[in-house]
């Protein structure tokens, strides 16, 4: 389970089709700081160790300093403002890469959707007749994703420029139309203050950009007991009693598909008593699944944390990747776990972009025997009822 300890919900702000749910430490972390540092608005390409390449507009990256006696360390400060223009693609070394002896400069977002892009990169591991040769010599390359800038999100630059920064807030929850979209969450409440206009230049799923244009935000009013209340004290209490529900019914209900464990936790980097992984989810069908980055301490504690919603057609490539991958690339094998034919699974995979991975007359040979069903069924359910 995914472990948000010493984050406390407060209420939630909401505009249009957005909700804010603001998240305030009890007690700052003071030995790891985190700050922007400011790209342009060029593509990037990040060369990785496996010598492939991952492409994208990474409009940022952030920084992490720490110490390792446990003592405060400095905030470099994050400087935001209209992108430098230099070169028309500019290249990195790594997604996080070492800067100077306790600083480590990593691609927020963008190093949980790499993970997500390199999931059975390799393609087939054993060489079944059915995978084309593309398929066995490139495995699933390229591989390609697409996300919404936040700029694209209706109403969330308005909303965040609105918004009302709680005193000792470290993180956020961002819904739309009530549907999770993110979490944000980093060390203190200065590297908030600092990285919250970041949010307009994060990566969103489809499923987010289309719920802020369709759906409103509901609204939760507190309900407040009259009758319990004869002063101001009484009032106050009753606030705080309204607030306390908020919070337990968002932590239980809203962010609980948040909080499931994630299936896959890959160590990227150990920083002292931090250490920085990325994750991915379970792939469940019809569910939330979550990919993100996170920064816990040495005893699990959420320093920082960085989250993406994927949208229903890509949890189902994650879906039928990791069932080919569990099922050594076998067709067969991989379509009785799904239980249907080998042809249905074809299909299915030509649907989720991946038919170039299956021979073409192999293909042709899946839809020729779905179509000859079709019309046995068809002829079938039109036959009379025997006498």
């Amino acid at each position: 389970m995914m472990d948000l300890t010493g984050l406390d919900t407060r209420p939630a702000q909401t505009w249009g089709g957005l909700r804010l749910v603001p998240l305030v430490r009890r007690e700052p972390i003071e030995d790891l700081r985190l700050h922007a540092k400011v790209y342009g608005d060029e593509l990037s390409m990040v060369h990785l160790p496996d010598k492939t390449l991952y492409t994208a507009y990474i409009p940022h990256a952030f920084v992490a300093s720490w110490t390792g006696d446990g003592t405060p360390a400095a905030a470099y400060g994050t400087q935001l403002g209209q992108p430098l223009r230099h070169m028309s693609i500019r290249t990195r070394r790594r997604m996080a890469r070492r800067v100077d002896k306790n600083r480590l400069r990593f691609l927020p977002l963008h190093l949980a959707v790499e993970g997500y892009l390199a999931l059975h990169f390799g393609g087939p591991v054993v060489a079944w007749e059915e995978w084309s040769r593309q398929a066995l010599v490139h495995g699933l390359s390229p591989r390609s994703e697409e996300a919404y800038a936040g700029a694209e999100v209706r109403g969330l630059e308005d909303a965040l420029r609105i918004f009302e920064i709680y005193p000792g807030q470290c993180g956020l929850l961002l819904y739309a139309g009530d549907t999770l979209a993110s979490a944000f969450v980093v060390p203190h409440p200065e590297d908030y203050r600092a990285l919250h206009p970041t949010l307009v230049r994060d990566m969103y799923g489809e499923l987010i950009h289309d719920y802020a244009l369709f759906y409103p935000a509901r609204d939760f009013p507190p309900v407040i007991d009259e009758s319990a209340v004869a002063s101001l004290a009484d009032l106050r209490a009753e606030a705080v009693r309204a607030e306390r529900d908020w919070a337990g019914f968002h932590d239980s209900v809203m962010a609980a598909g948040l909080l499931r464990a994630p299936a896959r936790v890959e160590e990227v980097y150990r920083m002292g008593r931090f250490t920085l992984s990325r994750f991915l989810p379970a792939f469940e069908r019809k569910s939330e699944n979550h990919i993100g980055e996170m920064i816990n301490d040495a005893d699990g504690r959420p320093a920082y944390l960085k989250t993406f919603r994927l949208s229903e057609a890509q949890v189902r490539r994650g879906h039928l990747l990791s069932t080919l991958a569990e099922h050594d690339w076998s067709l067969p094998a991989a379509a009785e776990s799904l239980r249907v034919s080998a042809a249905e699974l074809g299909l299915r995979l030509e649907r989720a972009g991946f038919g170039h991975l299956l021979r073409q007359d192999v293909l042709d040979g899946y839809r020729k025997a779905l179509s000859e069903r079709s019309r046995r069924t068809r002829r079938g359910g039109a036959a009379s009822p025997p006498a």
